[in-house]
């Protein structure tokens, strides 16, 4: 037994993927909800524009490739495509063109299918993230173990070598063994992170974003320009407050020294702070109802496009007089509050986007 029309129509508007349907000039005749949401614009302002304008890939093949598909008559698809909506932004999808005759008119028409891939994709990038960062810090802490032990026997006989030596002149020796011993040993510890049990009290992430815009101040001596835009009504969250400043410092700071070095190329260096809320949002393989936004951009020259695989790894640095453990921190302090930090770059502007589940 066929479906009624209405129970067409029904189906198709619950569906997850986007369909549109376009006549031989490629005009939009019909636009499904999962489309509208994929190329945001309403069905209504859909109806009688050319596809194109709504959204297009950097290349005209795409255009002639619809084009022949409805006088050939040949279906193809398409895999992770780039496409440029009509508000400038970017979006990569998977999409099948099938020709086929208008329902009504019977004329050539194509018939289009949208599967959004950034959701898909950010999610396995960020699992891949999560995964990466957990073996960094076994691994880490296996080599500190390794290495502490032998510099605490190393610094010991140190100390009992400089009571036998006959002249304190030669203390100056066994003072450099120590002194290098201890620096390896704060390494190390600075390496492993946060060692303490996190304080867990209620923090209000603004006040957090405050403390941190007051140091950066402080420590550029006015030369940044900082701007605030802030949500004020993100809710209240459980955190060690200590460690999430430091979190946010580490990336501040960074984007701080990086703006300042590339000066004169940046003329006028700009740290921007802002902070939003975002409904139903997934880190990992975990789904979240509420988690806040912490978006901090810059204007400076980039991150270098060799670092960006392993910019969380520790001893990773872009800067000649760099530890590399920033970031690493900062991540690793972000994860233990089951949130993530990622980042996206290009020369003029670095955006770290911190997401903190709010539960």
């Amino acid at each position: 037994m066929l479906a009624s029309p209405i129970i067409n129509q029904r189906l198709l508007e619950h569906l997850n993927t986007g369909v549109l349907l376009l006549d031989a000039d490629l005009t939009v005749q019909y636009v499904n909800p999962a489309a509208e949401a994929l190329l945001e614009m309403s069905g209504k302002r859909c109806l009688g524009v050319p596809f194109y304008d709504l959204a297009r890939e950097s290349s005209e093949e795409s255009v002639d490739a619809m084009e022949q598909a409805i006088i050939t008559g040949h279906s193809y698809t398409k895999r992770e495509a780039t496409m440029q909506l009509h508000n400038q932004q970017q979006i990569t999808l998977d999409y099948s063109v099938s020709p086929v005759s208008h329902p009504e008119t019977r004329l050539p028409s194509l018939l289009l299918e949208l599967q959004g891939r950034d959701r898909l994709m950010r999610i396995s990038r960020e699992e891949q993230l999560i995964a990466k960062q957990e073996t960094t810090r076994s691994l880490v802490r296996g080599l500190a173990h390794e290495i502490k032990n032998p510099l605490g026997g190393i610094r010991g006989a140190a100390q009992l070598l400089e009571r036998e030596l006959p002249s304190t002149d030669l203390k100056e020796y066994t003072n450099i063994i120590i002194e290098e011993a201890d620096r390896l040993r704060d390494l190390v510890d600075r390496l492993l992170g946060p060692r303490h049990i996190p304080k867990q009290e209620v923090v209000n992430i603004h006040e957090v974003l405050e403390r941190v815009c007051q140091l950066i101040e402080v420590e550029s001596q006015g030369q940044v320009e900082l701007i605030r835009d802030y949500d004020p009504s993100i809710p209240e969250l459980e955190a060690d407050k200590g460690q999430l400043i430091q979190a946010l410092l580490n990336i501040c700071r960074n984007a701080m020294q990086a703006m300042l070095e590339a000066r004169p190329a940046v003329e006028h260096p700009t740290l921007t702070l802002r902070s939003r809320t975002v409904r139903q949002f997934t880190i990992g393989h975990q789904r979240h109802r509420l988690v806040a936004q912490i978006d901090i951009t810059d204007n400076g020259p980039g991150i270098p496009p060799e670092l960006r695989e392993n910019l969380f790894y520790p001893m990773v640095s872009g800067r000649a007089d760099g530890t590399g453990l920033g970031l690493s921190i900062s991540q690793s302090i972000i994860n233990q509050k089951n949130g993530i930090i990622e980042f996206t770059s290009s020369p003029g502007k670095t955006v770290f986007s911190i997401y903190l589940p709010l539960e």
